[in-house]
């Protein structure tokens, strides 16, 4: 490693341009800090903040007592979405079912909209009226409201808009793919809190929290992949964790808002100082939609609209008229509440016909998936169930910090006929 200026910049330069050209290899350790400072002749300080600042670039990451390591090349990571195979029956998707989701062109075509130029109201008026409705009673105080392109892209923005590189946001363990890599993407460290039947578990927050993460993101509903929901009593002990430390970004992603049968529970408490609630229209509208609502404090909606400014990355106004029409139709609304009862029985299809074949879930679930807990490798399962036919996710993909023992099964399009075929093929690779 050549490194011949001696400034903490001219340190960080040289390593980061020697990493850009393959000059120093993703897991290669740096030289220890007195050791490096002594070859250049420098304080040991000086070597220390270049590290610091490479491990903020995401160039490099600290791995306590091994040093300071040069960081992998970030790849998409594992991806939501079914695999197409037409041999097999796909379980994995996470996807909603096509017959519930209404006709965009003909949402767009009730609505008659009008052209928007350069300049425009990032958030049409009529649309940020009925956003405001949705959001506001579940706000700890009255929120802004600004609009991102899904779910996932408003965490992104919402996280960008306060973190660097290296900070730590504690996610639910098991964790939702996508929030992983936004996290990986973006160099923010994940620390997994676990999720039980009641949500994410509020002793362990407490602890991520006090070892310093600046951001906390969670799922009130349908956690993905577990479908727990957070109960009244457990939003409670969150709230009292989070009024201890009113600086952390609390972030709630109510994804599943519209098709949930469980109640929303407040998790954020009237200190916190920058928050927002996020409710998607991905799974009763279709995920193609790219369109979510946000509701937060003023200065973090002052943030996130120097990122959504129209002139640079406004949400297209024609996804906006499509889900105004949608939201506020009496036929959508019959359509997503028949949605809802469907996925409801869907569910229970498939966790019925598992409990006939001895396999308890143990936890009430919401969503688009059944998740079962699996207490051995869940691999050669996998293939297993491959060779049936079967395509499933393993809960190695949802994996924070300790591996996740489990797989996920979407039931969104599962008739009566595949959970009875599935429960009995799994009850078989299983014992």
């Amino acid at each position: 490693m050549k490194i011949i200026s001696k400034t903490a910049n001219d340190i960080f330069e040289a390593i980061r341009s020697q990493v850009q050209a393959q000059q120093l290899s993703p897991g290669q350790t740096l030289p220890p800090v007195r050791q490096l400072a002594s070859e250049l002749g420098v304080n040991r300080n000086t070597v220390a903040a270049a590290y610091k600042r490479l491990v903020a670039a995401g160039v490099a990451e600290t791995r306590g007592r091994l040093g300071t390591v040069i960081c992998e090349t970030v790849g998409p990571g594992e991806q939501e979405g079914g695999i197409g195979h037409s041999r097999l029956t796909d379980l994995s998707s996470g996807n909603p079912n096509p017959m519930w989701l209404p006709d965009p062109a003909l949402a767009l075509a009730q609505r008659q909209p009008r052209l928007r130029l350069y300049g425009d109201a990032p958030v049409d008026p009529g649309f940020q009226d009925v956003a405001y409705r949705w959001l506001a009673d579940d706000c700890p105080s009255p929120p802004e409201i600004d609009l991102a392109h899904g779910a996932v892209d408003a965490v992104e923005r919402l996280l960008a808009a306060y973190l660097v590189p290296g900070d730590k946001v504690v996610v639910e363990s098991p964790c939702f793919i996508s929030s992983i890599n936004t996290l990986r993407i973006a160099g923010l460290q994940a620390v997994g809190v676990p999720v039980d039947e009641q949500g994410m578990q509020a002793d362990v927050l407490e602890a991520a929290l006090a070892k310093g993460a600046q951001a906390v993101l969670i799922t009130p509903r349908a956690h993905n992949p577990t479908g727990a929901s957070v109960s009244a009593e457990r939003a409670a002990e969150i709230r009292a964790v989070l009024e201890r430390h009113p600086q952390v970004l609390v972030l709630v992603d109510d994804h599943f808002a519209l098709l949930s049968n469980a109640k929303f529970h407040q998790v954020i408490p009237p200190a916190s100082r920058r928050w927002a609630l996020i409710r998607s229209v991905s799974k009763a509208l279709g995920p193609d939609l790219r369109l979510a609502a946000i509701g937060s404090d003023r200065e973090t909606s002052l943030r996130l609209r120097l990122r959504l400014a129209s002139g640079t990355c406004w949400v297209s106004h024609l996804l906006q008229d499509i889900a105004h029409t949608c939201l506020t139709s009496p036929l959508v609304t019959e359509q997503i509440e028949r949605a809802r009862t469907d996925y409801t029985h869907r569910r229970n299809l498939l966790i019925n016909a598992l409990s006939s074949q001895g396999i308890q879930l143990g936890q009430p679930c919401d969503g688009l998936n059944i998740w079962v807990p699996i207490n051995e490798d869940v691999e050669p399962i996998i293939l297993h169930l491959a060779q049936r036919g079967w395509v499933v996710r393993s809960g190695m993909g949802f994996t924070v910090q300790e591996p996740v023992r489990g797989i996920r099964v979407t039931v969104s399009m599962m008739d009566a006929d595949q959970a009875a075929r599935f429960a009995e093929d799994l009850s078989l690779c299983i014992h």
